[in-house]
């Protein structure tokens, strides 16, 4: 492509800059409630390979793409693999009540679960385990001790925690660490559809270490495809390798629904900060994830915490917040999103500023460092001259993530040679995103770039503007300028 093709213009019309990722499921199933969905504030929508068929999923990736082309949107999509999840087997009459000191065995064996035996869908339990370690059942509702492991693979344990356990239900390990790879079987099915229809972000499960996402990663490119890796940050061993696997991953989630049973409750937040910014300081997107309006599944209002668990992510420099249960099965999808981008507005409308000095700075050993410098400065600049827009060109991605993560106060705007980069760059921190071919001249590439935003209304005749990009434009190195223009 060149510059005389006819640039499309297509973004996501939002004012919120921390967006909103909500997960489908069968409460929003259809094109019309995706669509409502959309209307109330969605930026990027979440496929759960925990549930569902290809068959389904490829109904609803139909129904996204189909609203983006009706009205002209960049709608993002993720597929999220199940991965290794941990569960228990069947249990007679669905339902055992385990009280305290009560001694309950485990193993892998088939059986109806009673006292004397419980089966658990981990082959490598008894070899992974010790005497000592702690098994939480329920989302931690339920809490064992191991006291013996025997030759036969039977994992002896009593009960400190009781309740009622039921078929099917998850366990957690905080104390073991898991053997079992991070892409199963399943994963690697559901990675060929994802890889297939083209997804723009994939995101992995429960994830230990590096060699998990340059695993993943692996897969990608034996298919040449380009969909961008998300990990999963829900295990404490993460936590141990967390600045290796944030550099290899394209994107973060921290998901918090097993990190907080994983890890001791009083630990995650500031778990949840530290990793956020991490990742700003990376210029690697980071969504919060799980639990965040939960009472909305049911009600139509979210409690005082929840509100305030919101408020604190977006304060935190999110780029995004996720919604489960909540629109996949909850009874209001679309009211939940609009309650959530009514807090959103709140903080970004009366915070001062995002740039905090001591956060968000250029890192000097980052590889990337002369244009990290240079985009940092732009967005400084953009405040300098009051710019009324900061404008980013990228090939990869790169400038649009970098821009995003120094928190502009101008709206920013990116332009990418490719549409999956538009609707990937759809889940970054205050990105409007939009499709233009490259271009052979750097002034005339800036103009076109102008008369778009203008002819949407984004840009009035002398506004003052800020614009990156990179010369020679035909050696397509990274960002190595910043412009200064008025608006004709």
């Amino acid at each position: 492509m060149n510059g005389n093709n006819n640039p499309s213009l297509r973004f996501n019309n939002t004012n919120n800059k921390t967006k909103i990722l909500a997960t489908l499921g069968p409460a929003s199933n259809t094109y019309d409630k995706i669509l409502s969905m959309v209307n109330a504030g969605a930026n990027i929508f979440r496929l759960n390979f925990s549930h569902g068929n290809h068959e389904t999923k490829k109904n609803l990736i139909g129904f996204i793409r189909q609203i983006n082309k009706d009205k002209q949107l960049n709608l993002s999509i993720l597929g999220d693999l199940q991965g290794p999840k941990l569960r228990v087997g069947k249990i007679k009459d669905d339902e055992l009540m385990l009280n305290v000191g009560d001694m309950v065995h485990f193993s892998n064996q088939e059986v109806e679960g009673t006292l004397s035996m419980i089966t658990v869908s981990y082959p490598n339990l008894s070899s992974d385990i010790k005497v000592g370690n702690k098994i939480l059942i329920d989302d931690g509702k339920i809490e064992v001790s191991v006291i013996e492991v025997t030759k036969n693979g039977v994992i002896k344990t009593i009960v400190l925690q009781g309740g009622i356990i039921k078929s099917n239900k998850g366990f957690n390990l905080p104390d073991t660490k898991i053997s079992l790879p991070a892409l199963t079987e399943k994963d690697l099915e559901d990675l060929e559809f994802i890889i297939e229809q083209k997804l723009d972000w994939v995101a992995l499960s429960f994830v230990k270490n590096v060699k998990d996402i340059n695993l993943l990663k692996f897969f990608l490119q034996q298919k040449e495809s380009k969909t961008k890796v998300i990990a999963k940050i829900e295990m404490p061993e993460a936590l141990d390798h967390i600045n290796e696997i944030i550099n290899e991953s394209d994107g973060i989630m921290i998901a918090r629904g097993d990190l907080g049973v994983e890890l001791p409750v009083e630990k995650v937040p500031l778990v949840q900060k530290s990793i956020i910014r991490k990742c700003i300081h990376r210029a690697k997107p980071v969504i919060v994830a799980t639990q965040m309006m939960e009472s909305m599944i049911e009600l139509s209002k979210p409690n005082r915490s929840e509100i305030t668990d919101v408020a604190n992510a977006v304060v935190e420099g999110a780029d995004a917040v996720m919604l489960s249960a909540e629109t996949a099965a909850g009874k209001h999808p679309e009211l939940v999103i609009a309650t959530m981008k009514k807090i959103i507005l709140e903080v970004e409308n009366n915070i001062f500023e995002y740039n905090r000095a001591d956060d968000l700075t250029p890192q000097k050993h980052s590889p990337s460092f002369l244009s990290d410098a240079l985009c940092y400065n732009a967005c400084k600049i953009a405040v300098d001259v009051d710019a009324k827009a900061l404008i980013g060109m990228t090939q990869t991605g790169f400038t649009g993530f970098t821009l995003s993560s120094f928190r502009p106060s101008a709206p920013l705007y990116v332009f990418a040679t490719n549409q999956l980069l538009v609707t990937q760059l759809s889940l970054s921190w205050g990105v409007t995103a939009f499709y233009f071919p490259e271009g052979d001249n750097v002034d005339e590439i800036f103009n076109k770039q102008i008369e778009m935003l203008k002819a949407e209304g984004l840009l009035n005749a002398n506004d003052v503007i800020v614009s990156t990009g990179s010369l020679p434009v035909d050696k397509k190195l990274p960002t190595n300028m910043v412009k200064i223009s008025i608006v004709p």
